[in-house]
């Protein structure tokens, strides 16, 4: 009698381990789902903005700077904010390109 009720104890207890184990991969893919994968799917858009900027390009920086590209380098940019006013920005600090329809961004 007492022999099987620890197999059912050991019984119980591996099951609660199962649901556990369910439980932890339901987190870990409601957490891929929502939150790393579509922010690496905006990593990646910027990612393809970014490389396919080009001269007179109207762009806006992160820090609101809204400027025209005149130089392009391979990690910088040179925008034209006024009349006779440059400015030298890194690429990955353009959030965004103006002046284009929504369906050829």
């Amino acid at each position: 009698m007492l022999l099987t009720a620890t197999q059912a104890a050991q019984g119980q207890g591996s099951r609660a381990g199962l649901v556990m184990m369910i439980y932890f991969v339901a987190f870990i893919a409601i957490m891929w789902f929502l939150i790393i994968r579509p922010q690496r799917r905006m990593q990646k858009r910027h990612e393809a903005m970014v490389t396919q900027l080009k001269k007179g390009d109207e762009v806006v920086t992160e820090g609101g700077i809204i400027g025209s590209v005149v130089h392009l380098a391979d990690d910088r940019l040179t925008i034209k904010t006024a009349e006779n006013t440059r400015v030298v920005v890194a690429r990955g600090k353009i959030s965004r390109v103006t002046g284009l329809e929504p369906e050829k961004r």
